[in-house]
């Protein structure tokens, strides 16, 4: 009987491609996929390794595992992920539990890191980082209508709080052709939604060709068959070109829906992040974004807490985003990450403030996020359809304006045909509650 292998895949979708390409690489070593690795021979943890929470939520996870195997329900624990890639030296000492350690260079050699395992021994593999494969077979773990699409690997911006860098090394742009072709192909198996993901998704090509080509990709994935929405995740705000602007606004395809991490908007933090502008520039550059493209869905993310942020810089963030009214925004309090600049600048803050601060954004967020969601009320939308919600007796799936696992949800009730899940319904939007849209939907 063949040996059964289970994942779980933490952090982002950029590790959970990684994870899909290493279950291939399992499967055609002749292992058994398995869903539940707590069903499982042999249990890999794809680590999360970015910040403190994070890495609470992998170690979690290997302690659980590893409460099994001493039950003899699994044989053998394998840690792989930026957690390993980045603490190699303590995962084995920490987590005497973990039967193999591999950091993310030895992605491509899983199936053989496992046959050690398995045969009792305690391997561990960090080749260079730039061994990760950049492209290559997968085993989808989203629904076949929703797919991610890695475009690059590493970054170069070097911000004083992240650790990225040192995890995943420096900006490699996958070549174009095979982006397209591994695009095509998930087209091929179903794929509606095409999330493109990078830690900077518009640097893409830089590296590669001397240009940001993030435009002309959108072109050429645009021809796909199939394909209605494509999605861009992470963009850094210094790589925003009226180009890619006018190519967003211009292919019908390309949903009108732009991820744009900013983490602040104070000069002073700004700079002390390593980070380039402040609010007035950062403010000019919504302002075209919007006008060029419009009916945009924007998303951020912000950091509050980093150390020396006054009260006063905390408040303009908070006027910042009032003023702006992002559509989606998450907020993380900073995480004093150690071997990045940022963990020995003066001005640490205590825990309590920079949670408080985060929570005081997300409430601010909310209030504009309901708004925002009441406006849609009248409106028509097409709705990607997820599922059928038995305790709610409705069904669920996401518009234009929500990427999966980050933003809401659409609710909505059928009266008529019954919707196809992975297909699209069109729904007239009658209500917004908790930030999540309800509707009904309509003749097509």
């Amino acid at each position: 009987m063949a040996v059964k292998v289970g994942m779980v895949s933490l952090g982002c979708a950029k590790n959970r491609v990684d994870g899909e390409m290493m279950m291939a690489s399992l499967k055609n070593a002749g292992y058994q996929l398995c869903g539940d690795p707590a069903r499982a021979d042999v249990a890999i943890v794809n680590t999360c390794g970015f910040i403190e929470d994070a890495k609470k939520e992998s170690i979690g996870e290997i302690l659980e595992l590893a409460r099994l195997k001493k039950e003899g329900r699994i044989r053998a624990i394998v840690v792989t992920g930026c957690m390993a890639e980045r603490y190699r030296g303590e995962i084995r000492r920490e987590l005497p539990e973990a039967d193999a350690v591999a950091g993310i260079g030895a992605n491509a050699d899983i199936a053989e890191l496992v046959a050690r395992a398995l045969q009792g021994e305690k391997p561990e593999a960090f080749p260079p980082k730039s061994r990760l494969p950049l492209c290559g077979e997968r085993v989808q773990s989203t629904p076949a209508y929703t797919a991610y699409l890695k475009i690059a690997e590493g970054c170069d911006n070097r911000c004083s709080y992240c650790a990225i860098p040192m995890i995943r090394g420096r900006y490699r742009s996958r070549p174009m052709e095979d982006a397209v072709r591994e695009a095509r192909r998930l087209a091929e198996n179903g794929a509606k939604e095409l999330i493109l993901v990078a830690q900077d998704t518009s640097r893409y090509g830089d590296d590669l060709y001397g240009r940001l080509a993030l435009p002309e990709l959108l072109d050429r994935l645009c021809g796909i068959e199939g394909l209605r929405w494509i999605r861009l995740l992470y963009c850094y705000p210094d790589y925003i070109t009226d180009e890619l602007l006018e190519t967003v606004a211009r292919r019908e395809k390309v949903a009108k829906y732009i991820d744009l991490p900013l983490q602040h908007v104070s000069e002073r933090v700004l700079k002390a992040m390593n980070r380039r502008g402040g609010r007035e520039s950062i403010s000019a550059l919504i302002r075209r974004m919007r006008e060029k493209i419009p009916g945009l869905t924007l998303r951020t993310t912000l950091i509050t807490g980093f150390p020396g942020e006054t009260e006063r810089d905390f408040e303009e963030l908070c006027e910042f985003v009032r003023d702006t009214r992002f559509e989606r925004l998450g907020c993380f309090a900073y995480s004093q990450e150690e071997g990045t600049p940022a963990a020995s600048l003066p001005g640490q803050i205590d825990e309590e403030t920079k949670r408080r601060r985060m929570e005081l954004i997300m409430e601010q967020q909310m209030s504009i996020m309901q708004e925002t969601g009441e406006a849609q009320v009248g409106r028509t939308l097409p709705v990607l359809v997820e599922g059928f919600d038995q305790k709610e007796r409705c069904w669920f799936g996401r518009s234009e304006r929500d990427a999966p696992e980050i933003d809401g949800e659409v609710f909505f009730t059928a009266p008529g045909e019954k919707p196809e899940i992975g297909g699209f319904a069109r729904v007239k939007i009658t209500g917004c509650e908790d930030c999540d849209l309800m509707g009904e939907a309509v003749e097509r």
